[in-house]
């Protein structure tokens, strides 16, 4: 196991003996096996853990629920697709989360500044800060990343949890190429305020956080607590147009290119001529059309110190 290398002096936001809802998504790449390991570092660092898991990640939230009276916090662990299943039920109880990144690509992680480490997020959930952020909202969805439709749509729906859990980041890569390879423009129009916009474009994705898809970046200033939705739409007519924007996306300053359409907002409605499926957090769930909107400071989440 991994040593801790923070001291444990530093000064708890949470109580010691905190009452914590343990839920680890045992599919995800490495649920399982960092379980016992997760469970030792956070029963040393004080925390009365009460363990539950579930086949299915969509019954998260319930579990949440039940035990909304019962824990003083929620931790999960698994990677954004099992964060996002609990969205719903944090949401609701309002009850701290913590997070441990045994996923993938830990995006919501990574814009959060927990390291991978599971000793350092486990000691972030003991001795981090409290702070409110902001989700969004798509048809009545939360969503703490992104929300998109076009390719990030059809690498989902290409890419298994076995390459995933073979592969890891590989998969997004090698999937990701295949998928823009085959690509086709389709038409939709977004509406902000007062102002509409036809356009036609292969990839339309609407950020409350920074990361998603692997580590690729929104836009390269967004933050999590911002209290705005940053789009993009990528209105390019050839897949080739796309392989010298790829080191821009990593970095989120593809929205100065010409064949990027760039916006920011509270709020979006995008429809299409026919429904297209649009992936929230890596996994679909719901279809155009559809209204985006960020929902200020709706949760707590515990994060590095400043």
């Amino acid at each position: 196991m991994e040593e801790d290398n923070w001291t444990q002096t530093q000064q708890r936001s949470l109580p010691v003996n905190s009452r914590a809802l343990l839920l680890v998504n045992r599919h995800a790449r490495q649920g399982e096996k960092r379980l016992i390991e997760a469970t030792y570092y956070l029963e040393k660092l004080g925390f009365k853990l009460t363990e539950e898991s579930t086949e299915n990640p969509k019954h998260l939230s319930d579990i949440i629920r039940r035990y909304q009276h019962k824990v003083d916090l929620v931790i999960v662990g698994g990677g954004d697709g099992t964060l996002n299943a609990a969205v719903d039920g944090l949401v609701e109880t309002q009850l701290p989360l913590g997070i441990l990144p045994l996923g993938t690509a830990n995006d919501l992680a990574r814009t959060l500044a927990i390291p991978n480490s599971l000793a350092e997020a486990c000691q972030i959930i003991a001795y981090g800060e409290l702070r409110r952020v902001d989700l969004g909202w798509v048809n009545g969805k939360h969503f703490f990343n992104v929300a998109s439709m076009g390719l990030s749509v059809k690498i989902t729906q290409k890419l298994t949890k076995e390459m995933k859990r073979r592969w890891g980041i590989f998969a997004y890569i090698a999937t990701a190429l295949q998928v823009i390879w085959e690509s086709r423009p389709f038409s939709a129009e977004i509406k902000m305020k007062d102002q509409s916009f036809r356009v036609k474009t292969v990839q339309i994705a609407v950020g409350n956080g920074r990361y998603y898809g692997g580590g690729m970046a929104v836009v390269h200033d967004a933050t999590i607590d911002d209290q705005r939705l940053d789009l993009y739409s990528l209105e390019i007519e050839h897949w080739w147009q796309i392989i010298p924007l790829l080191p821009a996306m990593r970095q989120g300053r593809h929205i100065r290119w010409r064949s990027v359409r760039a916006l920011q907002g509270q709020k979006f409605e995008i429809s299409t001529r026919k429904p297209r499926p649009i992936n929230t957090d890596g996994e679909i769930t719901t279809y155009t059309p559809a209204t985006f909107q960020v929902i200020p400071k709706a949760i707590t989440v515990l994060v590095p110190p400043i």
